[in-house]
């Protein structure tokens, strides 16, 4: 019979590989906004995310266990949809708008999954490690929260402007 806390060590290594996958996914999607304060936007998101890979390591350590990560299908899903709408839309009016929709999904996910991680940990006993993750829930919120507010500040209007 599984145990919460073996789902709390998977969901914990998916996001340990999530995190590695994302960092490496942000440059490219950097490159081909054309937007100034979404490039800025994605950057200071691409530094919060390497951040986010050691706030996990210590989260490992705080229970005694080694980081290690396992393969997350799901945010491999996701920044596959990404790259492929990015391509689609490379040199179109609507490229920011593209990119902050595949960057809010990837948000909306990890919001999800450190929610859990959240409350699991704090239900299995892991204080530290569950204000560490709480920690890292909140930048996801506001991660969120910025691409929101670029999308309504210009980059979804400027792609209905072209049309």
């Amino acid at each position: 019979m599984k145990t919460l806390k073996e789902l709390f060590l998977d969901e914990l290594a998916e996001m340990y590989d999530s995190e590695q996958r994302i960092v490496k996914a942000l440059p490219k999607l950097i490159k081909t906004a054309t937007c100034p304060q979404l490039q800025v936007a994605l950057n200071n998101h691409l530094i919060e995310t390497q951040d986010h890979t050691a706030i996990l390591e210590e989260v490992f350590t705080s229970i005694g266990l080694k980081a290690k990560g396992k393969k997350c299908k799901s945010m491999v899903g996701l920044l596959a949809a990404g790259d492929a709408t990015a391509s689609d839309f490379k040199n179109s009016p609507a490229i920011n708008a593209a990119i902050i929709s595949a960057g809010q999904k990837v948000e909306h996910y990890e919001i999800a999954a450190y929610g859990c991680l959240h409350e699991w940990a704090d239900l299995l006993g892991y204080g530290h490690a569950a204000d560490l993750l709480e920690d890292v829930l909140l930048e996801e919120k506001e991660a969120d929260e910025k691409l929101t507010i670029l999308a309504r500040t210009g980059d979804n209007e400027m792609a209905v402007i072209s049309d």
